[in-house]
């Protein structure tokens, strides 16, 4: 077993429990130093799907619940969210958020939807999830105001997931209390402009994710980030750290590295847990 420990901070469970695979992945996890995985929900059944894994899983799995831009104009259950929300392994809201790449035409139903789950949010004291992809300007819009709102966490409003954004994104959700969490996009040959955003991320608002079964770092790109996900996470996350390509050591920067994200994790994540 790896001496480091660390936390995916984001991952869809669905492929793995589709095919029976969750307690091999968690093992395998276990082994490469990654103790616990947070279990990311954005559909009823993704919420259903990752609250159930968290209590069938409870020192390896911890849930979000909430309702991604692609449930815009679909009916749900607002009440059955709210009671989610509230459940003790449920450590966030989302993965919710804006993406104006794919759907630009839908700017408004985003907007009110997002608008909702931070409001869901604020009202379960928890932090959010956010997607974020060519929305920048709305996104930080959004963000203020959940800020503001009653029962938002002012220590730690939630995190940006999977960050691709600008330098200046970046300053602006750090200015609003948000960490960072940046995934194995971080490890691609054409990604300097992003290494270059790590480096004005503090050592103490970053965090890491695989946001598995997608995204495979380097030189696992284009696999599926799955049987191999413990790996992934140390891989990117030493690399995002480091702020420049290099190879996993599980001294040195390794146990740099896993002290300050598993601190990072714990502030936003684990208040009760």
């Amino acid at each position: 077993m790896s001496t480091l420990r660390l936390i995916d901070t984001h991952a869809h469970f669905d492929d793995f429990v589709a095919e029976g695979s969750v307690s091999e992945t968690l093992v395998r996890c276990r082994d490469a130093g990654v103790l616990r995985c947070v279990a990311v929900g954005g559909t009823p059944e993704a919420n259903e799907r990752a609250l159930s894994l968290a209590t069938q899983y409870p020192d390896n799995v911890r849930a979000t619940v909430g309702l991604d831009r692609d449930e815009i104009s679909k009916p749900y259950d607002a009440a059955a969210l709210r009671t989610q929300s509230e459940d003790a392994l449920v450590v966030a809201i989302g993965e919710t958020g804006l993406d104006y790449h794919y759907g630009p035409e839908t700017r408004n139903e985003q907007r009110a939807l997002f608008s909702e789950m931070l409001q869901l949010a604020a009202a379960a004291q928890r932090p959010v999830v956010v997607h974020s992809r060519d929305a920048d300007d709305d996104t930080i819009e959004h963000l203020r105001e959940f800020i503001a709102l009653p029962g938002a966490p002012a220590d730690a409003p939630g995190v940006l997931h999977c960050m691709t954004g600008s330098a200046d994104f970046a300053r602006r959700l750090l200015d609003l209390g948000f960490f960072i969490s940046f995934s194995g996009i971080v490890t691609f040959k054409n990604s300097n402009d992003l290494r270059a955003v790590a480096r004005l991320v503090p050592a103490d608002r970053i965090l890491f994710e695989t946001d598995a079964p997608y995204l495979a770092p380097v030189p696992m790109r284009g696999k599926r980030n799955g049987a191999r996900v413990g790996r992934a996470c140390r891989r990117h996350a030493c690399h995002g750290a480091q702020r420049s390509t290099t190879r996993i050591s599980r001294t040195g920067v390794g146990k740099r590295v896993t002290s300050f994200l598993r601190g990072n994790k714990r502030i936003v994540y684990e208040r009760d847990n």
